[in-house]
């Protein structure tokens, strides 16, 4: 194992215990419920929250430009490789979205396979998610959307990578404090007509506190996903590198324990913020 392997290896366990960590703590905080859909890269509707970890996080004194990042950032992005415009942008999310065999083997893609081109999904005021013309501050977005179809007495589980490509370092930074405050605004999200995600809370881990040593910040969320009358536990995680943030969605299904949700939920965050290190420069 060469050091580069090494170091790699070490930051994925730190950030899979980091993840599972947060996930611990609002399942602890919770009542048991738990959530899983597209409510991807998010740019909520009238949403003013102050930061992510409400007191201001480590990248929000960076410079505003599109390759601007903070001193205290995990990650240095190598200038000439951070997009500048719409088309370098929509390459580097189609490169760091995780496809169907990203994920595993036996995974498949969903229909759709993935979100309408040049749109973003957006938690409105009434507290439905739809999907909106990028605005100013997002250069590309994309999600996909795959499943590991059940088998051997185990349901269907269904996951969300999404890549969010924004225009500033503080426009990035924005995007998780929306995502952590969104649960405040809206414990019941609408995602169609007959599936809700409900009971949610979420938690941030800035760079440097905790395990984080790998992201700028990070955003776990939980809850449960309803449809019908059926309900199953939700995880969602959020990270951020510069101007880059990666989202993961992960509904679960029958004979899967929490455990596991924040397992393929730690393993694609970690894979596409790889993914994002090798687009755009190297660690620090």
């Amino acid at each position: 194992m060469d050091d580069n392997t090494g170091r790699r290896r070490s930051t994925w366990l730190r950030a899979t215990a980091s993840a599972a960590a947060a996930a611990a703590l609002l399942t602890g905080c919770g009542s048991g419920d738990d959530k899983a859909a597209e409510p991807s890269p998010s740019a909520s509707a009238g949403s003013t929250a102050p930061t992510t970890s409400g007191s201001p996080s480590p990248a929000a004194s960076a410079s505003s430009t599109g390759g601007g990042t903070a001193s205290l950032t995990p990650f240095e992005a190598d200038p000439a490789a951070v997009p500048r415009t719409a088309r370098q942008a929509e390459s580097l999310a189609q490169a760091v979205a995780l496809q169907p065999q990203a994920w595993g083997p036996d995974y498949r893609a969903q229909q759709p396979a993935a979100s309408t081109p040049r749109t973003v999904a957006v938690l409105d005021a009434q507290c439905r998610w739809q999907r909106r013309p990028l605005p100013k501050t997002v250069l590309a977005s994309l999600s996909r959307y795959s499943e590991l179809p059940g088998a051997g007495g185990k349901g269907t589980i269904k996951v969300t990578a999404a890549v969010t490509v924004h225009a500033t370092v503080r426009d990035a930074d924005q995007q998780l404090s929306t995502t952590l405050e969104e649960p405040l605004r809206c414990q019941v999200q609408q995602v169609r007509t007959d599936e809700q995600i409900t009971g949610l809370m979420s938690t941030a881990t800035p760079y440097g506190q905790g395990n984080n040593t790998y992201a700028d910040d990070q955003v776990v969320e939980i809850g449960a996903y309803v449809t019908g009358t059926s309900a199953q536990a939700y995880r969602w995680f959020v990270a951020r590198l510069g101007t880059v943030t990666v989202a993961v969605s992960v509904m679960g299904a029958q004979g899967y324990k929490l455990d596991d949700l924040v397992q393929f939920a730690s393993n694609g965050i970690n894979s596409m913020l790889t993914r994002v290190e090798t687009e755009l420069g190297r660690k620090n």
